[in-house]
């Protein structure tokens, strides 16, 4: 994708490095641009900037091996993937988790999950089912 990206996503992060390293493992992105409070990572769908949050501003860090899921977000991002079992594996071998089944819909089986940081998102496997 040269140039400025023409869509993307935003997202904070309190440990902007590892936060840049699980979505560029998960999901197959590159780096971009990375400065003290960014990374840009992207791949053939999607840029996603990673913004630090100011340490005055980020929650307490925990010990917790799991992250505190963050249920109530206005917005779910969606990620298209090659492999749910394998992506499965691929998150949890990086401090985020799976939630909830599987689901079905038209061409795709889908999963929620969470990042290290808690926030959710959806990834998708492509289905050998038409779309309708």
């Amino acid at each position: 994708m040269p140039g400025p990206a023409r869509a993307g996503a935003l997202i904070y992060a309190s440990n902007l490095q590892h936060l840049s390293a699980f979505y560029q493992q998960v999901l197959s992105m590159r780096l971009l641009f990375a400065d003290a409070e960014h990374e840009v990572i992207e791949s053939a769908d999607l840029q996603l900037i990673l913004h630090a949050i100011p340490a005055a501003h980020r929650p307490p860090s925990s010990d917790a091996t799991l992250p505190t899921v963050r249920e109530q977000q206005a917005i779910k991002l969606f990620f298209t993937i090659e492999s749910l079992a394998n992506t499965e594996t691929v998150i949890a071998e990086l401090g985020g988790r799976m939630l909830g089944g599987e689901y079905t819909g038209p061409g795709f089986r889908v999963r929620n999950a969470c990042d290290p940081e808690g926030n959710v998102f959806q990834v998708r496997e492509t289905t050998a089912a038409p779309l309708p």
